[in-house]
């Protein structure tokens, strides 16, 4: 289902509003040349580019006369004055390699506009490496902050040059000493809103700027390790083979097709490594990662059981071993009824009523809904492009939805106990 034309082109108005496009563009213009290229932006979690980031947040909350801090995970708060706790707009700074400009950071600089704009005081985070990019480690900060990260585990992961987190980690100033630490950091927050472009078409659909979530999908990432044989391609029979790419190729037509007939249901191979990854060897190694997305967890659930099963007759049939591994999963999330009225309410005051969605991606915000009332609030996207260079969201729907925000958590504060 697609909006028309003419609804897609109706922009907000939004000359009287407290938060503007170009209100926007000005706090974006300093983060958006750092890490870009002709490929994409690439400020993946404790490199320069991350740190570069880093420094621009710090000059943001000066410049809106909050203070800064880093936590022990590398989440960068900007604080009212006093002890809190306050209501925060949260987002992140890091990207997916080669990924969009706007993705996360809309969401941090749409923060600090809503900080400045507001009459109470309002906390903006960045949590830290949400994308998982370097180190498969997604929505790093917020699991910390929530006490949902394996320490033992992360450490240890290592990237595509052999750097381990542990190493990167502390090459960026954080200490794994700091990290094995309890988080203390929820005692600050009474709530949490997220602004994020939406990744689909699903509020452009609608018509409207902005859509209002209700819940996080359910999400499972399963990764594989395939052993093979290198040999030489030319002079080794089919039946001599041990090939670990021709197996890691059955398992992705696999999982594809054992995936049910329901169009919210979504298969993904979404990475894979082959070595030797040369032109005339047998491949003797494959990893590869399958991502799968449903709003009801047990179609997930069996999903995975039935592709574990298929996983040893692929195995058998191609005289390899197999390995099937659960990398990360989220049960899914519902998000804060009484967030969600205030949010509503708010875009209907505003002149466009906000569309119900439900968000197929992971998010911050998905972490810390079940410790605390959490939303989320998508900018419509007329491509649903995301995660690529291509992906475009207009700064007067993004403003459209800062202000919802804005009179939201205002309403929310005046009704705290």
């Amino acid at each position: 289902m697609h909006a028309n034309p003419s609804s897609r082109d109706e922009r907000p108005r939004a000359e009287d509003a407290p938060i503007t496009a170009g209100d926007l563009a000005g706090r974006l213009e300093g983060l958006i040349p750092i890490g870009l290229s002709e490929r994409g932006t690439n400020r993946l979690a404790w490199t320069p580019e991350d740190r570069r980031a880093q420094m621009w947040f710090m000059e943001q909350a000066a410049g809106v006369g909050l203070r800064a801090e880093r936590d022990p995970a590398g989440n960068l708060w900007a604080l009212p004055p006093g002890d809190g706790p306050w209501w925060v707009v949260a987002s992140h700074l890091d990207t997916v390699r080669d990924g969009g400009r706007l993705d996360g950071a809309l969401g941090v600089a749409a923060g600090f506009a809503i900080a400045r704009a507001s009459s109470s005081p309002i906390a903006v985070v960045s949590f830290a490496d949400e994308e998982g990019a370097r180190f498969n480690t997604p929505t790093f900060g917020s699991r910390w902050l929530t006490g949902r990260l394996d320490v033992a585990d992360v450490l240890q992961r290592t990237d595509e040059h052999g750097v381990e987190l542990r190493q990167a980690f502390e090459a960026a100033g954080l200490t794994a000493e700091g990290l094995g630490q309890a988080s203390a950091g929820l005692d600050r927050v009474l709530g949490v809103i997220e602004l994020h472009i939406d990744q689909s078409l699903d509020v452009d659909a609608s018509g409207q700027p902005a859509g209002i979530v209700t819940a996080l999908a359910s999400r499972l990432r399963m990764s594989a390790d395939i052993i093979g044989r290198a040999d030489h391609s030319g002079t080794t029979r089919r039946g001599e083979r041990a090939d670990a790419l021709a197996a890691g190729a059955r398992l992705i037509v696999a999982a594809l097709d054992l995936a049910p007939d329901d169009p919210d249901f979504m298969v993904t191979a979404s990475r894979i490594i082959v070595e030797p990854n040369a032109a005339t060897t047998i491949p003797a190694r494959v990893r590869l990662w399958l991502d799968a997305r449903s709003p009801e967890r047990e179609q997930l659930v069996d999903w995975q059981q039935a592709l574990e099963a298929l996983a040893q007759d692929v195995a058998r049939r191609g005289g390899v071993e197999l390995r099937l591994d659960v990398a990360s999963q989220g049960p899914g999330v519902a998000f804060d009824l009484g967030v969600n009225a205030a949010l509503r309410e708010a875009s209907e005051r505003l002149g466009h009523p906000a569309p119900a969605v439900v968000c197929f991606a992971g998010h911050d915000a998905g972490i810390v809904a079940p410790h605390r009332p959490a939303g989320m609030v998508l900018v419509r996207n007329a491509t649903g492009v995301s995660h690529s260079p291509a992906e475009h969201v207009e700064l007067e729907d993004a403003a459209y939805a800062a202000n919802v925000v804005l009179t939201a958590v205002e309403r929310l504060i005046s009704v705290a106990p």
